[in-house]
């Protein structure tokens, strides 16, 4: 049995572990004088040549990513392209934007990734909707799965990565709507720190520090933390968490570097689950209220993980890269939370479960790639082999509240009144009939080769294919059954650009991926569905990508995305199930990203989506309805401006239009507006100020949503004001 108090570790040591880190940084500069030196004597890096390593020096990689613009990936092609050259949509949110806009969670990033968005994930996980597909295991940490629900934070974030459309042929199976990516700090010979305080509304306060120091020519050590313990706009809610991320590099000789890394996260908070609707909208309500019961309602999540790379250098563009990531995770979450309102007597019913997910992660992956021409054309080639093996624990209670004054027998709901929503009864959680306690064991065994291929300085081609042996054995704990699943996933992907000028490219593109029956959180195998084929989803892309200037860039994409393999009951006889088209989700993105001007810097994205159901799925996901949290169109531009060496202004705007709460399309979210707002100030070359304000005009709006009766309300205005400290 799990107990909840298994999470609750000690937090005593993080100021200590965040004291030692800005004590780190502040050891004596002679110390490293010298290093410094000889690094700023050194000549500069040479252009990029495809006849020289793939791999990218993580020091140049850090450069381009500067201000809001960045130019090269690795994480799409598992090669250093420029983006220009990838025939993908891909959006970029850098560490400077991050910090300018005091962001502190993936919620805050996807605003700026036209066609993605954030559900609410019941108030205890990232939850986002990718290209119209709902998705909590489509994340990833330096290109390997990160795939638990919980909440990430963006204290050791470089830059986060938005893929979009099917991504299967680099990643493995889902990525079925896109992907997000965080590309961490690591440990790279430069002598940079940072602390930073962040102080808000509602007690919001925050203290990040980035630790990082050449110990010699050959070493160097990074170590990157966070420890927050904010209250919220929402009566009862609060949230603290907790990170420390150190990283070694080594150089093993003059061709091959090893690169270690251990992160332990930590993060408690109230499960908010929002407020009901009634007639066809968020109920009218104070945005603070809380249906439920806050005290009764938390979760945690605890991550362990450690991670090797090796890079080793043949030479004649020949690189070979082996990386391995080993992830323990622990998650917890309780909720007593709202249903459907009942307008004749003015009550709103409220229930609760709780659940545990207990899961270990293990994937290595090997790349080798190497260049060469046949004739005129050159290849630049890449296979693989990735190997993993997940384990994961789910057990689920529901929650019985006490019997009704005339001695029936206990409940797993009440009614409360609409003026008074916290149900303040005891509650006792067991498991139900239906409730999980399941065991599954998935092992992958993929190889994948990837060409792309420059025909001349005009045409270039990328043609993929991968291979994944995805098996999964699943027990059933509560009656003793075992099922297994042994699927074979073949992956293509081939992508052609046509490029009138180097800075302008014109692109299409065609990829497929596939969700297996155990599903995307390995949690729902059953004998019913063992049989059926995975889920498909299949797209089709064109695009142009322009570097305008070297330093903004503005890209433009039109997609069509099906998904199939959906199972539904058969119309004609409901004790079977058939395969049915699913969904298809057909849009535009549009994005800007750089600088206008030496002191303007721009962000810009819009995104229209339709988004629709094929075929019927249940009594209540018809043909026809519009999908669930899918806007029809999205828009955000955040711009800074420096108006002189020392003060800096920032101003953004957010809209969505109307979306639907769930895909039975009852309950409408209205669509909105809002106005966010910066002001910044350097004080000398080491300190600068912000003060981030959130909602400028204090405008009423709804957020996101899980169910017709789980809404978010929006925050109403609040400021940030942070102290940036570097040495």
């Amino acid at each position: 049995m799990y107990e909840p108090s298994r999470g609750a570790a000690p937090r005593a040591h993080l100021p200590l572990v965040l004291a030692i880190c800005c004590a780190l940084g502040a050891q004596s500069q002679a110390v490293f004088a010298e290093t410094l030196a000889e690094a700023e004597a050194a000549p500069a890096p040479e252009a990029f040549d495809r006849n020289k390593a793939d791999t990218l020096d993580k020091v140049e990689v850090k450069a381009l990513a500067k201000g809001y613009a960045v130019d090269r990936s690795s994480t799409a092609t598992k090669t250093d392209t420029p983006l220009r050259d990838v025939p993908q949509s891909i959006s970029i949110v850098t560490e400077d934007l991050i910090r300018d806009q005091a962001m502190q969670s993936m919620g805050d990033v996807v605003r700026y990734i036209p066609g993605f968005g954030m559900a609410q994930g019941e108030g205890n996980r990232d939850a986002p909707i990718l290209r119209g597909t709902a998705s909590t295991a489509d994340f990833f940490v330096d290109g390997l799965r990160d795939d638990v629900q919980y909440f990430r934070d963006l204290y050791n974030v470089d830059r986060v990565e938005g893929l979009k459309g099917p991504n299967a042929m680099i990643f493995g199976r889902g990525g079925s709507g896109g992907l997000i990516n965080r590309v961490t700090k690591q440990a790279d010979w430069n002598d940079a720190s940072q602390v930073s305080v962040t102080l808000g509304s509602w007690s919001n306060r925050r203290v990040t520090a980035d630790v990082d120091r050449a110990l010699s020519d050959n070493a160097a050590f990074r170590v990157t933390g966070v420890y927050e313990n904010s209250d919220s706009y929402r009566e009862g809610v609060s949230v603290e968490r907790y990170g420390v991320n150190p990283t070694f590099a080594f150089r093993i000789g003059e061709n091959t570097q090893v690169t270690l890394g251990y992160e332990h996260f930590k993060d408690e908070r109230t499960a908010d689950r929002g407020i009901p609707s009634l007639g066809g909208r968020p109920l009218e309500t104070d945005p603070s209220t809380f249906f439920g019961d806050p005290e009764l309602s938390p979760t945690w999540a605890r991550v362990n993980a450690f991670s090797a790379l090796i890079e080793h250098d043949f030479g004649n563009g020949t690189m070979l890269r082996n990386h391995t990531r080993y992830a323990d995770y622990d998650k917890f979450y309780q909720n007593v939370f709202p249903g459907a309102v009942n307008p004749a007597n003015g009550t709103v019913a409220i229930s609760a479960y709780r659940a545990w997910t207990q899961r270990e992660n293990f994937i290595n992956q090997t790349d080798l790639t190497f260049s060469f021409d046949t004739g005129a054309v050159v290849h630049r080639f890449l296979t693989g082999v990735e190997l993993a093996d997940q384990d994961t624990d789910n057990f689920r209670e529901t929650g019985y509240f006490p019997a009704a004054a005339n001695g029936g027998a206990e409940r797993t709901s009440v009614s409360v009144p609409l003026t008074d929503p916290r149900p303040r009864l005891p509650v006792s959680f067991r498991q139900s009939a239906t409730d999980a306690d399941n065991h599954g064991v998935a092992r992958t065994a993929a190889v994948y080769v990837q060409d792309q291929i420059e025909f001349s300085p005009q045409w270039q081609a990328i043609l993929g294919l991968r291979y994944d042996s995805f098996r999964v054995d699943f027990s059933n704990h509560r009656n003793g059954s075992t099922i297994d699943s042994d699927d074979g996933l073949i992956s293509p992907r081939a992508g052609l650009i046509y490029k009138p000028t180097e800075p302008v490219s014109l692109y299409a593109s065609y990829s497929l991926a596939y969700v297996p029956r155990a599903g995307e959180q390995l949690s729902s195998l059953s004998p019913t569905n063992a049989a059926f084929d995975p889920e498909k989803f299949r797209n089709y892309e064109i695009g142009a990508k322009w570097d305008v200037t070297p330093v903004l860039s503005a890209t433009a994409a039109v997609y069509r995305l099906d998904r199939n393999n959906v199972v539904a009951p058969d119309p004609l006889d409901p004790t079977r199930s058939i395969l049915v088209k699913g969904q298809r989700v057909e849009g535009v993105e549009l994005g800007l990203s750089g600088n206008i001007t030496d002191n303007w810097r721009v962000l810009g994205a819009y995104a229209w989506q339709d988004g629709e159901v094929l075929e019927t799925q249940s009594a209540t996901v018809q043909a026809g309805a519009t999908l669930a949290q899918v806007p029809r169109n999205t828009f955000s531009l955040w711009n800074r401006y420096d108006i002189s060496p020392r003060w800096g202004v920032g101003l953004g705007a957010l809209y969505r239009s109307r979306i639907y709460a769930s895909t039975d399309n009852l309950v409408q979210l209205p669509g909105f507006m809002r106005f966010d707002g910066a002001l910044f100030f350097r004080v000398n070359d080491n300190v600068d100020t912000q003060l981030n304000v959130e909602n400028l005009l204090d405008r009423k709006y709804y957020a996101s949503a899980h169910s017709n009766n789980n809404i978010t309300p929006g925050s109403p205005r609040a400021f940030r004001l942070s102290l940036n400290a570097r040495f």
